[in-house]
């Protein structure tokens, strides 16, 4: 029998091992599966084109006039959710939604983290910016 500072001392040994093989399989190239034996989902790093936006009144009107308009656009008007938001940013300005979220579509649930580069993007091209001249 072990005495109680030996058997100690054994277990911090094992939870050492199972944290370097832990560390060791999450570094490894095969796939961490879930309880269901399927891979699990990696974080990935989301990049998309980022375009400043201000945050003024004249730039949420600007934005807002597009999209009240674009919502009552016969195209958009009976869709619902991430197609009806699809819609209207595209109806806003449709080379912005190909530069924004034409490459990874808005998902049903997700925040939609590019708004304001979308915004951005749009007051730019619409040539409403709010920069004074120097």
């Amino acid at each position: 029998m072990l005495n109680p500072k030996r058997h100690k001392m054994l277990l911090n040994g094992l939870a050492i091992i199972l944290v370097i093989q832990s560390a060791l399989a999450a570094s490894s190239n095969e796939p961490e599966l879930g309880s269901d034996g399927r891979p699990l989902a990696k974080a990935a790093t989301f990049h998309f084109p980022e375009y400043a936006y201000k945050e003024t009144s004249k730039n949420e009107i600007t934005y807002h006039d597009f999209e009240v308009n674009c919502e009552q656009h016969v195209a958009c008007e009976t869709l619902e959710g991430v197609k009806r938001k699809a819609c209207v940013r595209r109806c806003i300005s449709y080379s912005c939604y190909q530069d924004i979220y034409a490459f990874d579509d808005l998902e049903e649930g997700e925040i939609d983290v590019r708004l304001n580069s979308f915004k951005g993007c749009v007051i730019q091209r619409s040539g409403n910016t709010n920069r004074r001249a120097t």
